[in-house]
């Protein structure tokens, strides 16, 4: 009889997994430092144009309706008004580009074979989301300080908001990865799709003040969802009742589950192209 194969030894298994493990957390460490060094690191101020950036465009705004209108769509200040669409919308682009560049961004990289493209994509995530949300923080925390906006924070809508615009960013953003390395022209189609999408949004307006027709468009916009959810905590008198989280969580899982799988299907056709 032939001598049954040895089983493998419990802890040797677990001491390989260990070290995958502390492999992949090292690679996505250097990843996040290159990607901290070249986006920040060569340019004159480095992470204060993070800040820079989102004040000077709420400021335009704010400036710019405060001279046509009396007082916001909600509450007394323009400022934090604008805040409140800007900043969500801003975190949902931002993630959603980085995510989309990202095998572009790490090609070199990607092929030793300890670098994947999960760890290139988790990697620009992990730095632009944990950038993004302490921009919001401070952002926030300084307008309520420095202006009198008399409101009554509510945290889980915040928190909700700003958690949502991130899913839905890493998703449309996964997706878009896989569509840029497989169909060349698919950056210029999707900018151009996407371009009215500030607009569409609702940062400069509220859903409820948009007629009857433009309300039944502008709902399939889950990013008009997640702006609802953000004014919804900072703002303790309003109350839109059209906001579907699972709505929004369809539109980011989907995109997601697919991008995931087109590139694990096709990342080394992206890669070679």
């Amino acid at each position: 009889m032939t001598a049954a194969a040895p089983r493998p030894d419990r802890s040797s298994v677990e001491k390989t997994s260990y070290v995958r493990r502390f492999a992949t957390t090292r690679t996505i460490m250097a990843l996040l430092l290159r990607e901290m060094t070249t986006r920040y690191g060569r340019s004159p101020g480095g992470y204060v144009w993070a800040l820079l950036e989102p004040i000077g465009a709420i400021m335009i705004f704010a400036v710019g309706f405060s001279l046509l209108f009396n007082t916001p769509p909600l509450g007394s200040s323009f400022i934090l008004f604008f805040a409140t669409g800007f900043l969500p919308f801003n975190l949902y682009q931002n993630i959603s580009v980085m995510v989309a560049r990202a095998l572009v961004f790490s090609r070199p990289l990607l092929f030793y074979p300890a670098v994947t493209w999960v760890d290139a994509i988790i990697a620009r995530f992990t730095l632009n989301a944990l950038t993004g949300i302490l921009v919001t923080f401070i952002l926030f925390s300084g307008i309520i300080l420095a202006t009198e906006t008399r409101t009554a924070l509510n945290l889980l809508p915040i928190i909700q908001s700003v958690a949502l615009a991130l899913l839905l960013g890493f998703g449309v953003g996964v997706l878009n990865c896989a569509l840029m390395g497989l169909i060349q022209v698919w950056d210029l189609i999707w900018s151009v799709a996407t371009r009215p999408l500030f607009l569409a949004s609702g940062v400069l307006f509220i859903f409820e003040d948009m007629p009857p027709i433009a309300q039944d468009i502008l709902w399939f916009n889950p990013l008009v969802h997640i702006l609802g959810i953000m004014r919804q905590g900072l703002f303790p008198l309003y109350e839109p009742h059209f906001i579907s989280i699972p709505y929004v969580l369809f539109c980011s899982l989907v995109p997601m589950f697919f991008g995931v799988l087109l590139l694990s299907r096709y990342h080394r056709d992206i890669l070679n192209n």
